[in-house]
């Protein structure tokens, strides 16, 4: 530290093992929540439950969207803050549009609307 200031090059590899240890995290709350969804699903499918399946789909779906806000965190910081090209923003730009359009894709299976719509009341 000089002058009260962080060194560039200190600051870009703590950005970048920021990036990574969301990325980490990120593939880790889906790989957990999936392991945990088969252990669940073999039980409700042994207790011969009528929605196993459907229990099932929702905590995967629920997982990979919470996996997701990680991965995409990570790619804004890291093109952001160490890749500011207009290539690395335009390829950030593209992977928040499919990141987001599989978010809604899973909301849509899990939950049976559109995230913009209200939900549906269970007692329906």
């Amino acid at each position: 530290m000089k002058g009260g200031f962080v060194e560039p090059h200190a600051a870009i590899t703590s950005i970048e093992w920021i990036a990574l240890s969301l990325e980490i995290l990120g593939v880790a709350v889906i790989a957990i929540v999936f392991g945990h969804a088969i252990v669940r699903a073999l039980l409700h499918f042994g207790q011969k439950r009528e929605n196993a399946y459907e229990l099932f789909r929702i905590y995967v779906g629920k997982g990979l969207l919470l996996g997701l806000e990680f991965l995409v965190a990570a790619d804004i910081i890291r093109t952001v803050s160490i890749e500011p090209t207009i290539d690395g923003i335009g390829t950030l730009g593209i992977l928040i549009i499919v990141r987001s359009f599989l978010g809604w894709s899973i909301t849509v299976e899990t939950e049976g609307r559109w995230p913009w719509q209200p939900a549906k009341n269970k007692t329906e």
